[in-house]
């Protein structure tokens, strides 16, 4: 590990002389590179780890690649980056240092990818702790990034991987490094806070969904299968229930049928479910990232075909009912409401239970709603008149494209927003005398 360190550091004093065009390039590499090889990647990840959708892994790694660099083209991270005349400020940027990334077996591509863009970008180095499951594709992914690097002229050391990981040396990891972005489970965050170096963490997901009076139910359904088929549902933006008004429990149902959810109301078929997606409260290992079908097959209930996701109506929100929790899987947890502030009171109690902190979903059109979900709700994220999955950056919202989304205090993180590169520089500040704003007598 300090043989690691210190090549990185070596890498860094090469590039530290970089212009901002320079810089870019070796993300404009990176990001075509990965791009590129998006299918192959993917297809090493589903054999890897037995977890998520090949259509959607593709598709996952074409966009982290497109969405994070576009947004990070053309912004000033080297030098002067900012001057404020009326506040006599002038900002000047400098790397953190030598970067560690422990990252997921669900996102063994784009999290390297993605924060390694937002490194580079600061003029960092970045060392990644794969987890042990997806060490080929994370390697795979980095050994791609380290090729694109050299061919700008870039020292390959900026990225660097872990070949053989371990919790051990995950730790020797956080002690060594200059700052940690930890995109994990709540001991790993919790590891990285402890280790004496800044740490940025994430939490647990639970995305709750509300349909509004006033919205579409066809148009809710189809964005409630996207958010929740999305990689058989071990992303953490996934969404995982929605509440809808009672009135419209038959439309709803319909209209999630209509698009390929498989939709269960009896009991006996909901307790078969929850007893294959759950052991002793928990998620069941063997279920997780699975096909519905795989799930439908485990659990002897019937589903057709062609289902995108298992839609199950229940009683009970928050620890009544286990489909509340995070699944990570294609199952939808649907309950009715008698008015909007029942609804997000539902998606409180859930959140409470788990997930707090991270993001919701809203579908509705009234600005008033908005805001008072927005103000109940405990989420950094409320996506609105989308699928939950855009909660990570999209060119359709003003939100960062990310990998690692900050839960706040809520989640036990230092963040509320979606970590950017802006969260892996320092910024000095030269202040230079200006008009004084009071007069020394501020309370008249």
């Amino acid at each position: 590990m300090e043989e690691m360190v210190q090549r990185a550091r070596v890498a860094m004093e090469e590039i530290s002389g970089y212009t901002q065009a320079e810089v870019d390039k070796m993300l404009y590499a990176i990001s075509k590179a990965v791009f590129e090889q998006a299918e192959p990647l993917a297809k090493l990840a589903i054999e890897e780890t037995g977890l998520g959708r090949l259509d959607h892994k593709i598709g996952k790694n074409q966009g982290m690649a497109t969405n994070i660099f576009a947004s990070l083209k053309n912004k000033a991270s080297v030098g002067v980056i900012r001057e404020i005349p009326e506040e006599g400020l002038v900002e000047i940027a400098h790397p953190r240092g030598v970067i560690g990334s422990v990252t997921p077996t669900t996102n063994p591509t784009i999290t390297p990818l993605g924060n390694g863009l937002m490194a580079l970008k600061g003029k960092n180095a970045m060392i990644v702790s794969p987890h042990p499951r997806s060490k080929k594709t994370t390697k795979e992914t980095i050994e791609l990034m380290r090729e694109a690097l050299v061919s700008v002229g870039a020292p390959r050391d900026l990225l660097q991987v872990i070949e053989e990981p371990s919790i051990e040396l995950s730790q020797e990891l956080m002690k060594s490094v200059d700052l940690i972005v930890a995109t994990g489970g709540p001991g790993l965050v919790k590891s990285a806070y402890s280790s004496g170096h800044p740490a940025y963490g994430v939490g647990p997901g639970n995305v709750q969904a509300i349909l509004d009076r006033d919205f579409d139910v066809e148009v809710a359904a189809e964005l409630s299968v996207i958010g929740r088929s999305f990689d058989n549902g071990i992303v953490c933006a996934c969404q995982q229930s929605l509440f809808y008004p009672q009135e419209k429990e038959i439309e709803v149902l319909d209209a999630l049928r209509a698009k390929q959810a498989a939709v269960f109301t009896e009991e006996a078929d909901l307790t078969k479910l929850r007893d294959t997606l759950f052991i002793d409260g928990k998620a069941n290992p063997a279920m997780i990232g699975q096909d519905p079908q795989v799930i439908a097959e485990a659990a002897d209930v019937e589903i057709p075909e062609d289902s995108q996701i298992i839609a199950v109506k229940v009683d009970a929100v928050g620890s009544e009912e286990l489909f509340c929790k995070e699944k990570m899987a294609p199952v939808l947890a649907l309950k009715s409401y008698d008015d909007f502030e029942e609804g997000v009171a539902f998606a409180q109690e859930n959140l409470l239970l788990e997930g707090s902190g991270h993001s919701a979903g809203l579908f509705s059109h009234s600005k008033e709603h908005q805001l008072y979900a927005g103000e109940v709700l405990p989420v950094s994220r409320l996506v609105v008149n989308q699928p939950t999955i855009d909660a990570g950056g999209s060119p359709a919202n003003g939100l960062n494209p990310t990998v690692s989304l900050g839960c706040g205090s809520w989640g036990n993180n230092i963040i509320s927003e979606n970590l950017t590169y802006t969260h892996l520089i320092n910024i000095s500040r030269i202040a230079v005398p200006i008009t004084p704003k009071h007069d020394g007598n501020p309370w008249d």
